[in-house]
Protein backbone atom coordinates (compact mmCIF):
# COMPACT_ATOMS: atom_id res chain seq x y z
CA UNK A 1 0.00 0.00 0.00
CA UNK A 2 1.30 3.47 -0.84
CA UNK A 3 2.03 6.29 1.59
CA UNK A 4 -1.05 8.33 0.73
CA UNK A 5 -3.36 5.44 1.62
CA UNK A 6 -1.51 4.75 4.88
CA UNK A 7 -1.73 8.43 5.85
CA UNK A 8 -5.45 8.53 5.01
CA UNK A 9 -6.22 5.45 7.13
CA UNK A 10 -4.16 6.84 10.04
CA UNK A 11 -5.94 10.19 9.75
CA UNK A 12 -9.29 8.38 9.85
CA UNK A 13 -8.20 6.63 13.04
CA UNK A 14 -7.34 10.02 14.51
CA UNK A 15 -10.79 11.34 13.56
CA UNK A 16 -12.48 8.40 15.29
CA UNK A 17 -10.48 8.98 18.48
CA UNK A 18 -11.25 12.72 18.35
CA UNK A 19 -14.97 11.98 18.25
CA UNK A 20 -14.66 9.39 21.00
CA UNK A 21 -13.03 11.85 23.40
CA UNK A 22 -15.25 14.75 22.23
CA UNK A 23 -12.28 16.80 21.13
CA UNK A 24 -12.66 20.41 20.05
CA UNK A 25 -12.28 21.44 16.40
CA UNK A 26 -8.61 22.28 17.03
CA UNK A 27 -8.10 19.01 18.89
CA UNK A 28 -9.74 17.08 16.06
CA UNK A 29 -7.33 18.63 13.54
CA UNK A 30 -4.42 17.70 15.79
CA UNK A 31 -5.62 14.10 16.13
CA UNK A 32 -6.20 13.77 12.39
CA UNK A 33 -2.69 15.09 11.72
CA UNK A 34 -1.08 12.85 14.34
CA UNK A 35 -2.96 9.84 13.02
CA UNK A 36 -1.79 10.55 9.49
CA UNK A 37 1.83 10.86 10.59
CA UNK A 38 1.63 7.74 12.77
CA UNK A 39 0.23 5.89 9.77
CA UNK A 40 3.43 6.67 7.87
CA UNK A 41 5.95 6.11 10.69
CA UNK A 42 6.56 2.37 10.08
CA UNK A 43 7.78 3.16 6.56
CA UNK A 44 10.68 5.26 7.84
CA UNK A 45 12.67 2.12 7.09
CA UNK A 46 12.41 2.88 3.37
CA UNK A 47 12.50 6.01 1.20
CA UNK A 48 8.96 7.35 1.15
CA UNK A 49 6.70 10.32 1.81
CA UNK A 50 7.53 10.88 5.50
CA UNK A 51 11.22 10.02 5.22
CA UNK A 52 11.57 12.55 2.40
CA UNK A 53 9.81 15.22 4.47
CA UNK A 54 11.93 14.96 7.61
CA UNK A 55 15.36 14.64 6.00
CA UNK A 56 17.39 17.18 4.07
CA UNK A 57 18.83 16.26 0.71
CA UNK A 58 22.17 14.50 1.14
CA UNK A 59 23.49 16.75 -1.63
CA UNK A 60 23.01 19.84 0.57
CA UNK A 61 24.84 18.29 3.53
CA UNK A 62 27.57 16.89 1.30
CA UNK A 63 28.13 20.24 -0.42
CA UNK A 64 28.26 22.10 2.91
CA UNK A 65 30.78 19.63 4.34
CA UNK A 66 32.94 19.82 1.22
CA UNK A 67 32.98 23.63 1.34
CA UNK A 68 34.04 23.49 5.00
CA UNK A 69 36.79 21.02 4.10
CA UNK A 70 38.08 23.20 1.26
CA UNK A 71 38.05 26.32 3.44
CA UNK A 72 40.00 24.45 6.13
CA UNK A 73 42.61 23.40 3.58
CA UNK A 74 43.11 26.97 2.31
CA UNK A 75 43.11 28.48 5.80
CA UNK A 76 45.63 25.94 7.09
CA UNK A 77 47.88 26.41 4.08
CA UNK A 78 48.04 30.22 4.35
CA UNK A 79 47.65 30.79 8.10
CA UNK A 80 48.90 27.70 9.91
CA UNK A 81 52.38 27.01 11.22
CA UNK A 82 54.39 24.18 9.70
CA UNK A 83 52.77 21.48 11.84
CA UNK A 84 49.29 23.05 11.88
CA UNK A 85 49.40 23.52 8.10
CA UNK A 86 49.74 19.83 7.27
CA UNK A 87 47.37 18.74 10.01
CA UNK A 88 44.72 21.19 8.82
CA UNK A 89 45.18 20.12 5.20
CA UNK A 90 44.86 16.45 6.22
CA UNK A 91 41.68 17.15 8.19
CA UNK A 92 40.24 19.18 5.31
CA UNK A 93 40.96 16.37 2.85
CA UNK A 94 39.46 13.88 5.32
CA UNK A 95 36.25 15.93 5.56
CA UNK A 96 35.97 15.96 1.77
CA UNK A 97 36.50 12.20 1.53
CA UNK A 98 33.86 11.49 4.20
CA UNK A 99 31.45 14.01 2.64
CA UNK A 100 31.75 12.30 -0.75
CA UNK A 101 30.52 9.07 0.86
CA UNK A 102 27.32 10.60 2.25
CA UNK A 103 24.23 9.14 0.56
CA UNK A 104 20.53 9.89 1.01
CA UNK A 105 20.10 6.74 3.10
CA UNK A 106 22.51 8.20 5.68
CA UNK A 107 20.36 11.29 6.14
CA UNK A 108 17.74 9.52 8.25
CA UNK A 109 20.44 8.37 10.68
CA UNK A 110 21.73 11.95 10.89
CA UNK A 111 18.14 13.17 11.43
CA UNK A 112 17.61 10.61 14.20
CA UNK A 113 20.77 11.75 15.96
CA UNK A 114 19.61 15.38 15.68
CA UNK A 115 16.19 14.50 17.14
CA UNK A 116 17.89 12.56 19.96
CA UNK A 117 20.15 15.50 20.80
CA UNK A 118 17.15 17.85 20.62
CA UNK A 119 15.21 15.65 23.02
CA UNK A 120 18.10 15.60 25.48
CA UNK A 121 18.43 19.39 25.26
CA UNK A 122 14.70 19.93 25.81
CA UNK A 123 14.43 17.17 28.45
CA UNK A 124 11.62 15.53 26.46
CA UNK A 125 11.64 11.74 26.82
CA UNK A 126 9.27 11.16 23.89
CA UNK A 127 11.61 13.09 21.59
CA UNK A 128 14.64 11.13 22.84
CA UNK A 129 12.84 7.84 22.18
CA UNK A 130 11.68 9.06 18.77
CA UNK A 131 15.30 9.85 17.90
CA UNK A 132 16.29 6.30 18.87
CA UNK A 133 13.39 4.93 16.80
CA UNK A 134 14.45 6.94 13.73
CA UNK A 135 18.06 5.76 14.04
CA UNK A 136 16.89 2.14 14.28
CA UNK A 137 14.54 2.60 11.30
CA UNK A 138 17.45 3.92 9.22
CA UNK A 139 19.42 0.72 9.85
CA UNK A 140 16.91 -2.16 9.69
CA UNK A 141 15.52 -3.67 6.49
CA UNK A 142 12.09 -2.74 5.14
CA UNK A 143 9.03 -4.36 6.74
CA UNK A 144 11.03 -5.84 9.58
CA UNK A 145 11.21 -4.41 13.11
CA UNK A 146 9.22 -1.24 12.42
CA UNK A 147 6.44 -3.51 11.12
CA UNK A 148 6.47 -5.87 14.11
CA UNK A 149 4.85 -6.09 17.54
CA UNK A 150 8.18 -4.90 18.98
CA UNK A 151 7.81 -1.77 16.84
CA UNK A 152 4.23 -1.28 18.03
CA UNK A 153 5.29 -1.52 21.69
CA UNK A 154 8.23 0.86 21.21
CA UNK A 155 6.08 3.41 19.38
CA UNK A 156 3.36 2.96 21.99
CA UNK A 157 5.84 4.05 24.68
CA UNK A 158 6.73 7.10 22.57
CA UNK A 159 3.03 7.91 22.15
CA UNK A 160 2.35 7.59 25.88
CA UNK A 161 5.20 9.98 26.71
CA UNK A 162 3.95 12.41 24.04
CA UNK A 163 0.47 12.37 25.61
CA UNK A 164 1.99 13.13 29.02
CA UNK A 165 3.96 16.00 27.51
CA UNK A 166 0.95 17.48 25.66
CA UNK A 167 -1.44 16.72 28.57
CA UNK A 168 -4.18 15.81 26.09
CA UNK A 169 -6.28 12.65 26.35
CA UNK A 170 -6.53 10.70 23.12
CA UNK A 171 -3.02 11.38 21.78
CA UNK A 172 -1.80 7.93 22.82
CA UNK A 173 -4.68 6.07 21.16
CA UNK A 174 -4.49 8.22 18.03
CA UNK A 175 -0.80 7.51 17.52
CA UNK A 176 -1.08 3.84 18.42
CA UNK A 177 -4.11 3.18 16.19
CA UNK A 178 -2.51 5.09 13.32
CA UNK A 179 0.62 2.98 13.65
CA UNK A 180 -1.26 -0.32 13.93
CA UNK A 181 -3.44 0.59 10.94
CA UNK A 182 -0.27 0.66 8.82
CA UNK A 183 0.67 -2.89 9.84
CA UNK A 184 -2.87 -4.17 9.20
CA UNK A 185 -2.91 -2.57 5.75
CA UNK A 186 0.40 -4.28 4.92
CA UNK A 187 -0.73 -7.78 5.92
CA UNK A 188 -0.19 -10.53 3.37
CA UNK A 189 -3.81 -11.70 3.67
CA UNK A 190 -4.92 -8.60 1.76
CA UNK A 191 -5.02 -9.33 -2.00
CA UNK A 192 -3.03 -6.25 -3.06
CA UNK A 193 0.01 -7.13 -0.89
CA UNK A 194 2.59 -9.49 -2.38
CA UNK A 195 4.65 -9.25 0.82
CA UNK A 196 3.48 -9.29 4.40
CA UNK A 197 4.94 -8.10 7.69
CA UNK A 198 7.15 -10.00 10.13
CA UNK A 199 4.98 -9.40 13.18
CA UNK A 200 6.85 -11.62 15.61
CA UNK A 201 10.47 -10.58 15.07
CA UNK A 202 12.95 -11.45 16.50
CA UNK A 203 11.29 -14.75 17.43
CA UNK A 204 9.93 -15.55 13.97
CA UNK A 205 10.65 -14.19 10.49
CA UNK A 206 7.41 -15.55 9.04
CA UNK A 207 5.45 -12.99 7.01
CA UNK A 208 1.80 -12.45 7.89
Amino acid sequence: MNGTAHAAIGAAAGFVVANTVNASATGTLLFVGLGGIAGLIPDLDIDGKLRGKITLSHKVIRAAAQIIGILMIFYSFYEGSSKEKWLGIAIGLGINVVASLIKQKHMLTITGIAVLVGGISLHELWLILLGVYIIIASIVSHRSYTHSIVGVIFFGVIASKLELSLKMDGVFYTCLLGYISHLIADLKILPFNKRGVKLFLPFSSKEW
